[in-house]
C-alpha cells in the first residue's frame, strides 16, 4: 500500500515521535511518500532523508491514501492538497482537541493495521466554495469547515445575509460564520451554533457577538445559496477567513458561498463513530459522582 504522508514543517517534533511514526510504517509493509517541509524534518530529526518526497500532491495521486500527522490544522492544509486527487484522508492526532485527526499517536500503529487490512469506513463530508468580492486574484475560494466574516480590530460590523435571494437578517456585531457539518464543531460551536451529524446535508449560519441579543444560529438545506452583505466603517475593511486561512476584503464586499463539487473522503476506523468522537473530546457522560471517592 502507498500513502501520502503529509504534516508541518513547523512543528516541535521530538525525534521519538518520528521515529515512532515511521516504525509504525514500516512495521504495517507501508510504503510512503512525504512533503517536503515535513521531510526536512525528518532529516533533521533522524539524520536521514526520506527517499520519496513531493512538493504538490496531484504529481503523486498514485497514492491510496494521504495521512496527515498533526492537528486540525495541520489536517485542514492536508485536506487542500488531496482534495484535487479525489484520495482519502486519514487523521492521526498529535495536537490537543483533534475533531478532524481523531485517532490518538499512540494509536497510530493499530489505526494503521486496520486501514492495511481495509477495516475501515470512508465518509463523504461537503466543502463550501465562496466568490464575490474577494482580494485581487482570487475568484474562487475553497472551505472545508467553514466560511467567517469577522470585524477584527475594528467597530462592529453589519452582515446582512440572503438565502437563495430571500433575507435572512443583519446581523450587527463582530460578523459571521458559514458552517458545514464539519466546521459545526469548530468556529461555529464557539459562537453557539449546533452540532451537526456528518452525514447532515445542511449548513449553519452563526451570528458572532451580535449586538441584538435575539440572533440565532439558522440551519438551512446546503443546496442554497447563501450571499453576504458587509457593511463596514473600517478604512482598511473587515477579515475574512476559510478554515485556517484569513484574507482582507473592502468593507462593503458581497459574497457568495454555496456547496462545493465534490466531496472530501475521510477514512473512519469501523470501531469508531462521529459520537464516540464527541463524548471522547468533549467529555460527554463524564460526572464527578462516577469517580472514585477518597477516603
Amino acid at each position: 500500500m502507498k500513502i501520502a504522508l503529509f504534516s508541518s514543517g513547523r512543528a516541535n517534533y521530538l525525534p521519538e515521535e518520528i521515529g515512532s511514526l515511521l516504525e509504525a510504517l514500516r512495521i504495517n509493509g507501508i510504503d510512503y511518500s512525504v512533503n517536503r517541509p515535513f521531510a526536512e524534518l525528518i532529516a533533521l530529526s533522524t539524520g536521514v532523508m526520506p527517499e520519496c518526497v513531493y512538493d504538490a500532491l496531484p504529481l503523486h495521486c498514485r497514492a491510496a491514501m494521504m495521512v496527515c500527522y498533526g492537528g486540525d490544522g495541520t489536517f485542514l492544509e492536508g485536506v487542500r492538497l488531496a482534495r484535487e486527487c479525489d484520495i482519502p484522508i486519514l487523521g492521526i492526532n498529535s495536537g490537543r482537541l483533534g475533531f478532524l485527526a481523531s485517532i490518538p499517536k499512540a494509536e497510530a500503529s493499530r489505526a494503521l493495521a486496520r486501514v492495511v487490512e481495509g477495516r475501515y469506513r470512508i465518509e463523504h463530508r461537503s466543502t463550501l466554495t465562496v466568490e464575490g468580492d474577494l482580494p485581487v486574484g482570487e475568484k474562487k475560494l475553497f472551505a472545508f469547515n467553514e466560511l467567517a466574516i469577522h470585524r477584527g480590530a475594528g467597530p462592529m460590523i453589519s452582515v446582512e445575509v440572503f438565502v437563495n435571494g430571500e433575507m435572512v437578517g443583519r446581523y450587527w456585531g463582530d460578523g459571521a460564520i458559514l458552517s458545514t457539518p464539519s466546521g459545526s464543531t469548530a468556529y461555529s460551536l464557539s459562537a453557539g451554533g449546533p452540532i451537526l451529524a456528518p452525514e447532515c446535508e445542511c449548513f449553519v449560519i452563526s451570528p458572532i457577538a451580535p449586538h441584538n441579543l435575539t440572533m440565532r444560529p439558522v440551519v438551512i438545506p446546503d443546496s442554497s445559496v447563501v450571499e453576504f452583505r458587509i457593511g463596514s466603517r473600517e478604512a482598511g475593511g473587515v477579515s475574512l477567513t476559510l478554515d485556517n486561512r484569513q484574507y482582507r476584503v473592502e468593507g462593503l464586499a458581497r459574497l457568495r458561498a454555496s456547496k462545493g463539487e465534490g466531496n472530501v473522503k475521510l477514512v473512519k476506523l469501523n470501531d469508531t463513530s462521529f459520537y464516540d468522537t464527541l463524548r471522547n473530546k468533549m467529555m460527554w457522560g463524564l460526572d464527578r459522582r462516577d469517580q472514585p471517592r477518597e477516603e
